[in-house]
Order: C-alpha cells, then sequence, then structure tokens
C-alpha cells in the first residue's frame, strides 16, 4: 500500500510540474505529451512496464505495480522521437 501511494506522489508531482510548465509558456504540454501520439514509444513503455510487473509483483506486492506503470510512462516519454529531436517539425516537414 505504501508503495502505491509513493508511486502517486510521484506522479502527482510530475503532473504538477507539467502544469506549471504550462502556465508559464503555453502549449508546452502538448509538446511534453507528443509521446503519447507516438505508437513506438508507447510500445516501449508498455514493454518495459511489463518487464518491470512481474519482479516487482513477486518482490514487493502489487503495490510495486504503479511503479512499474509509473516507469512505462517515463520510458515511453524518453523513446519518443518528438521528444528527442527527431520529430518532423524538426525536420522542417
Amino acid at each position: 500500500m505504501v508503495l502505491a501511494l509513493t508511486a502517486a506522489v510521484a506522479a502527482a508531482l510530475l503532473v504538477c510540474r507539467l502544469a506549471l510548465r504550462e502556465r508559464a509558456a503555453p502549449g508546452s504540454a502538448r509538446r511534453a505529451l507528443s509521446f503519447t501520439r507516438d505508437p513506438r514509444a508507447l510500445a516501449a513503455g508498455l514493454l518495459a512496464s511489463l518487464l518491470l510487473a512481474g519482479p516487482a509483483w513477486r518482490a514487493a506486492g502489487a503495490g510495486a505495480l504503479a511503479w512499474a506503470a509509473l516507469a512505462g510512462v517515463l520510458v515511453a516519454g524518453l523513446t519518443s522521437a518528438a521528444g528527442n529531436g527527431k520529430g518532423s517539425r524538426d525536420q522542417g516537414q
């Protein structure tokens, strides 16, 4: 239970950070969440979540699944083509 709660707090901090950035620079949240439209990034995040979920379940129980899901979202964000400078907007298309 404590693991799930700490994962929820970490996710809430990321959402608050996103909201503050959006308030300072409108449109930044859309760019930050562009990985949700990238099938390759979503597949990488799902794979990371699934690979972490099994060992996490055995080691710490159901609460660790929230951390596995959060890790999957972060992996998807890091592997997104739009987030790493390789998107179509950067190529002049």
